[in-house]
């Protein structure tokens, strides 16, 4: 059963649980209160878009995507005579002049970002921009390139005794990071770790990563996770940086780390309580 909405929430009327079905509500040019969609590309591949994006898609008069990250590719869910707009080039009040101008006329717009737009996405000062012109919105989340990572190397984070938490992070440069959320204290943890946007300073992670995790500590790194262009180098601390280096890749990479890429199949210890015949449970995934 959907939770009852609040008159007076403004967060509840934003979540992404309101959103219909049919992603867009007939409307009128006179009938503004259509939502703008901040939707989740997805790590790239077309097809690992939800359907709820993918519809939201299919029924946009205008969508503005994130062209220096979104595949072009993702377009193919567009209907012929739609508007496809790059952002690539447009800085914060270009980007929300669009969307206002074109609600404006009564058009249902996407506004199209790569993996969940919740992660690293700057959607939030977006929505604020919105929220002060008037203009209501929603957000369909998506996949985080983490999660197609992790398919395409056969990787589970969270193994029972081994990992149960998952930091997704990213080293400070031009943008800055809390500093109790630095990358050296993270690490600290030995938790398992999806580091985002780091690649040209990868010298510098396997320096910090090491001293947690030990220079001959398994990582790899995966290159456009998901696309035809994906590579997967599976590699220690000590050599990541040589390695990437090797490849000539200094973005759209994940590095990842953690005792889980050091499990051995062939002598799996710790297995899941929840496939267990010995185990009491009230169901089974």
């Amino acid at each position: 059963m959907m939770p009852k909405q609040s008159k007076n929430n403004k967060a509840s009327e934003n979540s992404a649980f309101r959103i219909p079905t049919s992603d867009f509500q007939s409307i009128s040019i006179s009938d503004l209160n259509n939502p703008v969609l901040f939707v989740g590309a997805g790590p790239g591949d077309p097809e690992l878009i939800t359907v709820k994006g993918q519809r939201a898609l299919k029924a946009a008069d205008v969508v503005i995507y994130a062209g220096s990250l979104v595949p072009e590719g993702l377009l193919q869910w567009t209907r012929p005579g739609t508007t496809a707009i790059s952002s690539a080039s447009m800085d914060l009040q270009e980007i929300v002049a669009g969307m206002q101008s074109a609600h404006s006329e009564g058009k249902r717009v996407v506004r199209l970002h790569t993996g969940d737009p919740s992660l690293f996405g700057a959607i939030f000062e977006q929505m604020v921009e919105l929220q002060k012109r008037g203009i209501p919105y929603k957000v369909i989340p998506g996949v985080t390139a983490a999660f197609a990572a992790a398919a395409a190397i056969g990787l589970e984070y969270t193994l029972p005794e081994v990992s149960q938490t998952l930091i997704l992070t990213r080293m400070a440069g031009r943008t800055p990071v809390p500093e109790k959320e630095n990358l050296a204290d993270l690490a600290s943890h030995q938790a398992s770790m999806a580091i985002y946007l780091s690649m040209s300073m990868a010298d510098e992670v396997a320096g910090i990563l090491a001293a947690a995790y030990g220079k001959n500590a398994a990582c790899a790194v995966v290159y456009r996770a998901s696309q035809p262009q994906e590579k997967i180098i599976v590699t220690t601390l000590k050599k990541l940086a040589a390695r990437v280096e090797a490849e000539k890749i200094t973005k759209h990479a994940l590095i990842i780390v953690g005792k889980v890429l050091e499990v051995d199949p062939d002598n799996l210890k710790h297995k899941s309580k929840l496939y267990d015949k010995d185990f009491k449970h009230g169901c089974r995934a």
